[in-house]
């Protein structure tokens, strides 16, 4: 009944100057989504032809606009991370731990690549769904007590890990030995 009544409107300049306003909008809008296609296309051609983008690409919930972001944010200088603690300290995943006599402070890293940190929850998200061994190691996590926002970065933590072994070694991803101890076996 509310939205059958008659509604309150204003003068009819004032209506139509708003609906020309409207379409104003609505016009710079089709023309930053088109330059934002555009864009998205360009980083996705110059992260394919990369020979970094095979190994990133075979970790699953990675694609070509997520491993872009990833090598752009994390660059393709082998030893610029000198182990995977580095990497997991600059992505902010890595927990700080404090200790003082007897008692231990663990707390999240308030100094991260945010960048990173956007990738990589766009990463586990997907992982989560596609991953039998990501969904594992996640339900693991939550099991134990998490909450969904300890859990996710836990995971991204130990794929940060694997990516930069990886990238160290120069091999491709492989789930069923990364994750071993978290697949089911067959019977």
């Amino acid at each position: 009944a509310i939205l059958t009544a008659p509604q309150p409107r204003q003068a009819p300049l004032v209506e139509q100057a708003m609906g020309q306003h409207l379409l104003a909008v609505l016009r710079h809008l089709d023309v930053v989504c088109g330059n934002l296609e555009d864009l998205t296309q360009a980083a996705e051609a110059a992260f394919a032809v990369h020979p970094d983008a095979t190994i990133i690409t075979s970790f699953p919930g990675v694609g070509l606009l997520t491993g872009a972001r990833l090598l752009a944010e994390l660059g393709d200088d082998r030893a610029r991370f000198a182990d995977a603690k580095a990497l997991k300290a600059y992505a902010g995943t890595a927990p700080i731990t404090r200790a003082s006599g007897r008692r231990a402070l663990v707390s999240a890293r308030r100094a991260r690549n945010d960048w990173v940190v956007a990738a990589g929850y766009m990463w586990t998200g997907t992982a989560i769904r596609c991953s039998p061994g990501a969904r594992a190691q996640y339900d693991r996590r939550r099991a134990a007590g998490d909450s969904h926002s300890a859990a996710q970065p836990n995971l991204l933590n130990r794929l940060l890990g694997k990516l930069h072994h990886c990238l160290q070694t120069g091999v491709p991803d492989d789930e069923a030995q990364a994750f071993a101890s978290s697949l089911p076996t067959a019977a």
